[in-house]
């Protein structure tokens, strides 16, 4: 059994497990939580228990803004995760880590503070999530074109950040990332404000907010038609769902009202003829309620479901739309998610294709990769996969923006989740991994400074 643990600390969720295994132990919030009707804050894992009351809990985190504030908040949670759910020991073990680009001096240090010096790790070896996206993809197809260019551009969309990180035999070209800050939190807040102008008040609710943003929200190929389906009433609107608000006596977690509601647009993507499409969704609309009508008649459910709900309909596309479009969400943004203040700083224009498009192109022309496509990866760490297909659903936008010489493709991981975990573990497999890591002996002898020169980041 490896003694390797590999940990995916993003800022909204973190990926622990054992090195050379396919799927990580544990995949818990990288936060701490505490409900209104407790005085004791629950943190990883026990978050996600299904008899816990999170309306209204007070959240804290040890990240803000992509970088690491708290780091004793943070040491809380590895200990819990360490003991608790990888029952390891410490003191036997080495640990790969991944950290966010343009990490701090100062925060490397409390890093490696915190894992040689309380919790004794033996060695470390530390990680940026692009290379690590690139070993697994590359690996897991070893006849495909990232595997034979030995590049790829992985665009990342974390939890306050997204990354375009060129990666060329799996060392992240860090003067060459462009990044955006906007993520998975702003789009939760933002979804937070649609609901609470436009139906009830949740601006509290963090972690149910996460939830109907997870469960609900997708990326629009066509917005126009999109936003003219949505104002149509009664079932020719194919994007109203309902989700029920936990009322904390019967149920404690929101939940939808029909789990088939959100999939009754996807048949708009299909390649059958309009018409078809739609007489296949009415039967299929008539089936689901009827089908709905009969579960509840057969469980006997007393809860009456119109009095603690409310509904989406455009808000389920415009949400991530702000990927592509985040001037849209106005000057007030510039303060409290400081949208603005990196399109400042963009040379071509505020939208994510535009603005990752110059070192997409300044990548392969400075590698002289002439000839060889480009391969463009998404490696999400906080948001769930039907959520942001970003770059992979709007292919369109892209391909005008891409000199004709070059080919174009955009493939997604089998699970964006778990990509950049899966290609830890594989490299924490590997037999040159004990060779990569600096040890603890290294550490008290040179320092945390000169140890991270290891590892070009």
């Amino acid at each position: 059994m490896s003694n390797v643990v590999v940990l995916d600390n993003g800022a909204g969720v973190i990926k622990a497990g054992i090195g050379g295994e396919r799927d990580p132990t544990a995949i818990v919030p990288n936060s701490m939580g505490r409900p209104l009707s407790s005085k004791k804050w629950l943190m990883a894992d026990q978050l996600l228990s299904p008899d816990v009351d999170l309306t209204s809990a007070t959240a804290r985190r040890p990240f803000d803004r992509g970088y690491l504030i708290n780091p004793d908040l943070q040491s809380s949670i590895w200990s819990h995760i360490f003991s608790n759910l990888l029952k390891i020991t410490p003191s036997h073990s080495s640990l790969l880590l991944t950290e966010p680009l343009f990490n701090l001096p100062s925060i490397q240090r409390s890093i490696d503070e915190i894992i040689f010096e309380d919790f004794n790790f033996k060695a470390l070896y530390v990680s940026d999530s692009p290379s690590l996206v690139h070993l697994y993809e590359a690996s897991r197809r070893p006849y495909g074109l990232v595997s034979k260019a030995q590049c790829s551009l992985v665009v990342d969309c974390g939890f306050s950040f997204t990354h375009a990180s060129p990666v060329f035999q799996n060392f992240t070209l860090n003067y060459a990332v462009k990044r955006l800050d906007l993520g998975g939190k702003a789009l939760s807040n933002y979804l937070k404000e649609l609901v609470s102008y436009r139906s009830v008040n949740l601006m509290d609710e963090s972690f149910l907010m996460d939830h109907v943003k997870e469960e609900l929200c997708f990326v629009s190929l066509d917005l126009p038609r999109d936003l003219q389906i949505a104002r149509k009433p009664g079932k020719d609107n194919l994007f109203r769902c309902t989700y029920v608000l936990p009322d904390g006596i019967t149920h404690t977690k929101g939940f939808l009202k029909d789990p088939e509601e959100p999939k009754r647009y996807i048949p708009l993507y299909d390649e059958a003829p309009q018409q078809v499409a739609e007489e296949q969704i009415d039967m299929d609309q008539l089936e689901n309620t009827d089908n709905s009508e009969d579960r509840n008649r057969r469980n006997g459910s007393k809860i009456d479901l119109t009095k603690n709900e409310f509904g989406l309909t455009n808000e389920r596309f415009l949400v991530p739309e702000m990927m592509f479009r985040p001037a849209d969400l106005g000057p007030y943004h510039s303060v409290s998610l400081t949208f603005i203040s990196v399109l400042c700083s963009i040379e071509e224009s505020a939208s994510i294709i535009q603005h990752f498009f110059p070192s997409i192109y300044w990548w392969l022309t400075g590698l002289n990769q002439a000839g060889l496509a480009e391969c463009i990866h998404r490696a999400i760490s906080s948001c769930h996969s039907h959520l942001h297909p970003v770059l992979y659903e709007r292919e369109m936008d892209l391909r005008p923006l891409v000199p004709d010489k070059y080919c174009l493709k955009i493939t997604t991981q089998e699970d964006p989740i778990l990509g950049v975990w899966r290609g830890g573990s594989l490299l924490a497999s590997s037999p040159d991994f004990d060779a990569m890591c600096i040890t603890k002996a290294e550490y008290e002898e040179l320092g945390s400074a000169r140890c991270r020169k290891r590892f070009f980041h």
